[in-house]
């Protein structure tokens, strides 16, 4: 099985659980508390990752780097967003360096 295929079974699984009961699902609790709830997830993992790699601890940082992906594939989700949109986008910039991407940004 590939890393994208990963994705995309987990992206299923979150897509799944949008209807969810939010009493027996955690997922289905994030989209039923909604877009800021599922943000303020996003950037609470994101800050747990910036801890986690500060202190160099190598397994929590593994760690709070899942929470983020899967916290993003939620929001990702939320805007009716999946992983292929991202890897897509990934490509795009393949062989770019990132200083002449950055720059496209700008024109």
């Amino acid at each position: 099985m590939t890393s994208n295929q990963t994705l995309e079974r987990l992206a299923a699984v979150i897509e799944s659980r949008k209807g969810g009961d939010p009493e027996s699902s955690y997922v289905a609790r994030l989209f039923h508390k909604g877009t800021d709830t599922i943000l303020k997830k996003v950037g609470e993992e994101a800050t747990e990752t910036v801890i986690a790699a500060k202190d160099g601890d190598r397994a929590k940082i593994v760690y709070e780097v899942a929470d983020l992906w899967f916290h993003s594939l939620v929001a990702l989700a939320q805007f009716g967003l999946g992983p292929a949109e991202v890897l897509a986008e990934l490509e795009r910039r393949e062989g770019l360096s990132g200083l002449q991407e950055f720059a496209s940004r700008k024109g």
